[in-house]
Formats: structure tokens, C-alpha cells, sequence
């Protein structure tokens, strides 16, 4: 069903939908149409204009994978800040669209429309995003004003899902019909969402901001431990004997190149402080954050430059004197107006001969409710992906089954809450009938990834390209029942949008020289816990090639099926088998044999180009310096490695220093290519290291600046007297990344 005849003209859309769009909507749209013409005309300069349009949601999109799309020219950074090549220009080059949908709650009519807009501005494509939202993908610049006003007509925004602003609140998609929460978070998140979209307190961040609510403490659902903001909902019974409502509150928590954990600020937040705290703790931010230097402009830098307990303080000060606001309070006088009330009365499956398949998707797909009679219905998007057709298809069977009870998942899925029970082989057949009935929801097989290499400007590897292979490849293995349990998330970079530090086994894209060729790899991360709310991130223990990546998996699910005690999680087995057998398990596999004798291995799945831009110059002294270069990095992969079995032993003093000697010597192996007597001291490696490779920005990262050189220096000035745990970790995993930042800049130099 659709929103409303196309107009005979593309302009005629703003007054066609004029009654129906929210007026302040409506005039932020308008706003932003005459922002993109006077950008077109050169009267607002770019580094203006791509902040404005980054909190509309338009980003722009990369061209360099061997995809092609209508015609497409290759360019390497697609619109709107790189002009393509030949006739076009920049802003020809379609870019990437993100909606916004809060707790990733959808009605069927407004997942109409979003079909709509996928076939009539993109390829007709919608990807599910590890944070609810949508994205739709080789949409034109030019599209954007009407693409918004249909979204909001339909009551759906672009507005602040991108850009330094508070991202989409993200949620449980269980809550409110879960076995384990103590209450239905929605109201809150709600009230939350709509209490900072476009606040004047949340427009001057250095960095984007992130929030979660979650039901209850153990299960992976909310992540809020991964968060700048978290919200876990507790009860407790007051002193007149009433029930009471309010929250687990932590701060501080974020993934990307360096991930901390949130900590903990208060055990019980009374329900009415939920969104005053986070109103001060966004002026903290916005006051004292980092501006200038992007990379350490989270709020992860922040708690790490005041210490915890002083940037509680400044919120907690910053809170009593902020002007009463009635918005804090009022929705808690009407939290049933958020209440789902389900489509058709509860009934019970029964016994009886069922379709083909439906046992197998009924396993992995279909969770009771804690309401008698009901179930919520999850539908695996391979990649996060569905099509227009289908997501019609999908809102016409939720118009039949459950209402309007569906929602996106942090998992890249979608779920239909409130399916009466014996109508789930109805749903089972009718999602079949629209290629949506894939089994394995939340299983090894529904593997989580980010855009990567596709699409995304910063992608290294293809992570949708091995998530693709993997996902079949394991779906045709007979997995031990522990192992189908095992959660597999992959990044395409350090930016970690696939979150790979909290899955069983996380992947992570990075490059690789071998020879004079770059061979696309993925570090493979053990360790971490999606359960607990993300309760535990996991470390690298070495970087595999690509395409062997599906062998590496089946060795380690296979070795954990064959070894595992009674019960024992993934995460504890790894824990007393120790990282270096698991290491030691896949070292044949990072072995890479020359081009002419592996060439598969030198392109990146879902390309058939050679994963390089053209052969690199081999000189006589290149050819004795790459060897010495390459066993130093070798060397300084080794020690990190062991900086982690530091930690593993309970050692976390002498796991941060290790981490620091692997530093220093990728540092040194660089540094001597300048000055061949670089001492093995400390102070002189730093030296020249800071003077070769920093002040030069020779060792800058496109994207990070000297974020990676600056780990070095703090590393180089920190104590390692009675170090943390949570601090070793995170000393360890700047390791790494120092690690990779160096691999790239010797391939940069050699290449130059």
C-alpha cells in the first residue's frame, strides 16, 4: 500500500505532503534543501555542509570494491567530497541514506514506506544496522529533501542519525515481552529519544554520543555496557512497601579502535533522574569534550582524562543546577500509552503435522513470551539485507498476524512480537513464500557485519563478503549443539561497526604485505561476551588471510566441541585452554605463499580484482630492508600476543608492559629504516620514532590523525607499577592497532 501517488513532479512533494509532516520536520527539511543548493552554487563551504548534512543521515559512500552500480565510474571516495572522474560530477556519485528508528519500533505502514523510498532513491535494498536503524544505499544527493519528507510523513526521521550528535537510542527488542525483565524499558527510551533529538545541550559535541537501555543485567540484548550511556531497568520494593522503578546507570563504554567498558555510576537511579542525568551529562560533554582531535573526541577520552569518579562529580554538580525541565517527568504519568496490546487473543500450537522446515525455523526463530500464548517471531536478514518486495511482503503478514509489533535488531534482524502461537506455521509459510524463512536466528550461521569494503570509505577488508561465504559454509556443516550456540561478528576496520570485540569470535579486517603485494587478512578476536550486556571484549590473538578465515572458524568450533567440559562457555574454555593453543592451532594458516603460487589469496571475497592497486617497486635496497622491516613487525605481533598471556595469568602489571616493549619494537623497526643505529632504549626509540614518523605525519592515519603515535607516547610515559586489568586490556589492544598503524605505514612508504 502506498503513501501517496508520485506527484508529476519531484518538486511537488513538499506540498503534497505538507499537512501530514510535522511542521518543525517539516521546516528542518526545508532548511536543509536551501543548504544544499547554496552548497551546489558554492556559497557554503564543504566542511560546513557535510556536518549538515551528516545530521540529515547523508553520508557519502565508496566506489573503489569492483562494484558497480548503473554505470557507476570508479573513484576511491564517492560524493559528496571527492569529484568523480570523467564527465560526472561530485554530485553525481550516489551516497548512502541512514534512517533513524528508535528501539527499532516500526509499524507496517511506515515499513511500507520505507520500501517505497528504497525503489524509488536506491537500489531497492534495505539494510538492517547494528544500532535499529536503516540504511539505503546509492541514493543522489539531489533525492534526499523528498526521501525525508516522505520518511516523515510516514512519521519517520533522518534527523541526528549521523554526525556529532546522540545517535539512535537503541533498546532490547524483547522488552515488554521478555521471561527476565523487571519492566518494559520503552516509555523511557522513548521519552529519552525524543527528550535529545535536537536539544540544544546535544548540538555541540566533539563526537557522536550512544545510548542503550536494556530490561535486565545478564542477557546480550541492550549492550550497555558498550555505550557512552546505559541504562539497565531494576526494581526494588520502597520503605512504604511499593514497588519502585529506576536504573543501573553506567557511562564511558564505546567499541571502535580503542574500546573501553562502561563503568558503573549508580546501582539505583530513581526513574524521574533518567533523563536530567543524561541532560547534564551531555553539557559535561559538550563543555569539556575533546574538539580538535577527532580521535580522541568520545566519551571513553574523556572519563580517561578526568578519572571516572571526577567526571561523576562535574554530572552530579552539572545536575543540580540545571533548570527544571517538565519533559523529565511527564511521560512517567502515562507509560500504558507505549504498551503493545496484541492484534489477536494468545493460543497454543498444538499437535499436529506441520510444513516442511517449519520444525528447524521453529528451533532458532520463535520465542515464547512471558504472555501465555504468544511468541515473538524473528526473521534472519542475511547481511542485514531484505528487499522492497519482501519488506511488503513482511508488512502484510504482520497486518495479518501480530499489528504493529515489529522491530529491528541489533543483530541486523527483524522481530514480530505478539504472534499468537498457533499461527506461527501460517507466518512460517508465509515468510517462506517471500524468501524470508532462513532458520538459525542468533546462531553461528547469522553472522553480524558491517558495510566494510562494499560500501563504507573506511573499509579495509570485506566483511559482507566473509560473512556471506561463512554463513553458508557453516549452515552446511552438522554443528555440535554448543557450537550453533556462538556468536560470529565481523568489521571491516578498526571502527568496529560489526562489534567483533563482543561476539564468541570476532573478525576484524586488516592488510597485510606480503612479498610486493597486500594480502587482505582478518585478526581473529577471542574473548569476548555478548551476554551480560556485552559483559566482556576480546583481544586479537593474529591475523589470518581472508579466505581462509572459514578454515580458521571450523578449527577453533571444532577443537571447543571436541575439548569443552560439561557446560562450559566458549568464553571459559578459551580462558583454561589458554589463547596460545587456539594461536597455535591456526599458524600454518597465516603462512602465505607467494603470488604466483596462492593467487586467491591476494584478492578479497566478493572482488575479483588482486587486493592491491598495482605491483610496488622492488628495488635492491628495498629488498634489504623489507626482510628486516617485516621480522620486526613479526616480532612486535609476537610480544602483544604474549602481553595478552600476561593478563590471561593474572598479571596485568606485566601485560601492560609488554604491550608497551611490542610498541616499541614496531616503533624501532620503523625508525631504524631512517636511522640504522637506533639503540634498543626506550627514550631513543621514542625519539626518533616522534621525529621521523610523528612530526613528519608520515605515521598519521588518513582518518585517525596520530591517535595510534599518540599511544605510543602515553604508553612511553605511563607507569606500570600496580596496573589495572581494564586498564592492561585496553593498553594491550592500543598495542595492536600501534601494530597495524605500522604495517600501513611501511607499505605506504615502500610504496611511495
Amino acid at each position: 500500500m502506498a503513501t501517496a501517488e508520485p506527484p508529476a513532479s519531484p518538486a511537488s512533494w513538499k506540498e503534497l505532503l505538507a499537512d501530514r509532516i510535522d511542521p518543525d520536520l517539516g521546516r528542518e527539511i526545508d532548511i536543509f534543501e536551501t543548504q544544499l543548493e547554496l552548497r551546489k552554487q558554492g556559497k557554503i563551504e564543504e566542511r560546513l555542509f557535510a556536518e549538515t548534512r551528516l545530521r540529515r543521515g547523508a553520508y557519502g559512500q565508496r566506489y573503489d570494491n569492483g562494484q558497480r552500480h548503473d554505470g557507476l565510474v570508479s573513484q576511491s571516495l564517492a560524493f559528496p567530497d571527492v569529484p568523480t572522474k570523467g564527465p560526472h560530477t561530485m554530485w553525481d556519485a550516489p551516497g548512502m541514506q541512514r534512517i533513524k528508528i528508535p528501539l527499532g519500533r516500526l509499524t507496517a505502514a511506515q515499513l511500507e514506506t520505507l520500501a517505497e523510498v528504497a525503489e524509488d532513491y536506491s537500489d531497492g535494498i534495505l539494510h538492517v544496522t547494528t544500532r535499529q536503524d536503516f540504511q539505503l544505499h546509492f541514493v543522489h544527493i539531489d533525492d534526499t529533501p523528498d526521501l525525508m519528507r516522505r520518511l516523515a510523513a510516514a512519521g519517520i526521521t533522518t534527523r541526528e542519525a549521523c554526525g556529532n550528535t546522540v545517535r539512535n537510542v537503541t533498546a532490547c527488542p524483547y522488552v515488554g515481552v521478555c521471561t527476565d525483565e523487571s519492566f518494559d524499558v520503552t516509555p523511557y527510551a522513548h521519552a529519552l529519544t525524543y527528550f535529545l533529538l535536537g536539544h540544544p545541550d546535544t548540538q555541540d559535541f566533539g563526537r557522536k554520543f550512544k545510548v542503550a537501555f536494556s530490561g535486565c543485567a545478564d542477557h546480550a540484548c541492550g549492550l550497555v555496557h558498550m555505550h557512552d550511556l546505559g541504562y539497565v531497568a531494576r526494581s526494588r520494593t520502597g520503605r512504604d512497601g511499593t514497588l519502585e522503578r529506576g536504573f543501573a546507570v553506567y557511562l564511558g563504554g564505546g567499541l571502535g579502535s580503542l574500546p573501553h567498558q562502561a563503568k558503573l555510576v549508580d546501582d539505583f537511579m530513581a526513574e524521574g533522574e533518567a533523563l536530567p542525568f543524561a541532560q547534564a551529562l551531555a553539557r559535561v560533554f559538550a563543555r569539556l569534550g575533546e574538539k580538535k582531535n577527532r580521535g580522541r573526541a568520545r566519551l571513553k577520552f574523556l572519563v580517561e582524562k578526568l578519572g571516572f569518579d571526577e567526571l561523576v562529580r562535574l554530572v552530579r554538580e552539572e545536575r543540580a543546577k540545571l533548570p527544571a525541565d517538565a519533559r523529565w517527568t511527564t511521560f512517567l504519568d502515562d507509560l500504558a500509552k507505549h504498551e503493545e496490546r496484541p492484534l489477536k487473543p494468545g493460543s497454543t500450537l498444538g499437535i499436529g503435522t506441520f510444513p516442511a522446515g517449519f520444525a528447524a525455523w521453529s528451533a532458532t526463530n520463535v520465542r515464547p513470551q512471558r504472555q501465555l500464548g504468544y511468541s515473538v517471531v524473528t526473521i534472519t536478514l542475511p547481511l542485514g539485507d531484505l528487499t522492497a518486495a519482501q519488506a511488503r511482503a513482511l508488512a502484510d503478514i504482520a497486518r495479518r498476524h501480530c499489528g504493529d509489533t515489529i522491530r529491528t535488531t541489533v543483530d541486523q534482524n527483524i522481530v514480530l512480537r505478539w504472534v499468537p502461537d498457533a499461527e506461527a506455521p501460517a507466518v512460517y509459510e508465509a515468510l517462506r513464500d517471500a524468501g524470508l524463512a532462513s532458520p538459525g536466528a542468533n546462531t553461528i550461521t547469522d553472522v553480524t557485519a558491517c558495510p566494510g569494503t562494499d560500501t563504507c570509505k573506511l573499509g579495509i577488508s570485506s566483511s559482507r563478503g566473509l560473512s556471506s561465504v561463512l554463513s553458508e559454509h557453516l549452515a552446511k556443516r552438522e554443528l555440535d549443539p554448543s557450537v550453533r550456540r556462538l556468536q560470529v561478528k565481523a568489521s571491516g576496520c578498526f571502527n568496529a561497526c560489526g562489534q567483533h570485540h563482543i561476539a564468541d569470535i570476532g573478525l576484524l579486517g586488516v592488510a597485510r604485505k606480503v612479498g610486493n603485494h597486500r594480502v587482505p587478512h582478518f585478526q581473529i578476536v577471542l574473548g569476548g561476551e555478548t551476554t551480560r550486556n556485552a559483559g566482556a571484549y576480546g583481544l586479537a590473538i593474529g591475523a589470518v588471510p581472508s579466505k581462509r578465515i572459514p578454515e580458521a572458524v571450523d578449527r577453533i568450533t571444532d577443537l571447543y566441541a571436541r575439548s569443552k567440559r560439561p557446560d562450559e562457555t566458549f568464553q571459559a574454555f578459551v580462558q583454561r585452554i589458554g589463547k596460545l593453543k587456539v594461536k597455535q592451532l591456526l599458524e600454518d594458516l597465516t603462512v602465505v605463499g607467494s603470488h604466483e603460487l596462492e593467487s586467491d589469496l591476494y584478492s578479497d571475497w566478493g572482488d575479483p580484482r588482486e587486493y592491491t592497486t598495482g605491483d610496488m617497486g622492488v628495488g635492491e635496497c628495498a629488498g634489504e630492508v623489507v626482510p628486516f622491516v617485516q621480522f620486526g613487525l613479526a616480532a612486535s605481533e609476537r610480544e602483544v600476543f604474549e602481553a595478552q598471556m600476561l593478563l590471561d595469568a593474572g598479571q596485568p602489571s606485566a601485560a601492560a608492559r609488554r604491550a608497551f616493549g611490542a610498541m616499541l619494537t614496531a616503533a624501532q623497526s620503523l625508525a631504524r629504516t631512517q636511522n640504522q643505529d637506533v639503540s634498543d632504549e626506550a627514550d631513543v626509540i621514542v625519539a626518533e620514532f616522534r621525529k621521523h614518523f610523528h612530526d613528519t605525519g608520515l605515521f598519521h592515519d588518513p582518518f585517525a590523525g596520530d591517535k595510534f603515535a599518540q599511544s605510543l607516547f602515553r604508553a612511553h610515559e605511563a607507569s606500570y607499577d600496580d596496573v589495572a586489568p581494564d586498564v592492561a586490556h585496553r593498553q594491550i589492544e592500543e598495542a595492536s592497532l600501534f601494530i597495524d598503524a605500522a604495517h600501513a605505514c611501511y607499505t605506504k612508504m615502500d610504496t611511495a
